[in-house]
């Protein structure tokens, strides 16, 4: 299985607008969000798909535990937000 790898540019590309999946990078994993209701056109909570969002994931009251039934979908090479 090859694992597919997104930078900041092609990550930006898939922010759930216009019939694009909705995909967030944490901690240099892809996660695919496109099927989270709470992800709606690609926003949660002032967070946008497309995006690395580790920094946003640290502060929230869930943490990592959200992300663990997600699809992964690849492997983040951008500058991680910390």
């Amino acid at each position: 299985m090859t694992t597919r790898t997104f930078s900041a540019e092609e990550l930006a590309k898939y922010n759930g607008q216009d019939g694009n999946p909705a995909y967030v990078a944490v901690e240099g994993k892809v996660y695919d969000v496109s099927n989270v209701s709470a992800w709606h056109n690609g926003k949660h909570h002032g967070n946008l798909a497309g995006h690395d969002v580790s920094a946003a994931i640290k502060r929230s009251l869930h943490m990592k535990r959200v992300l663990e039934d997600l699809p992964v979908v690849g492997k983040f090479t951008g500058d991680p937000e910390i």
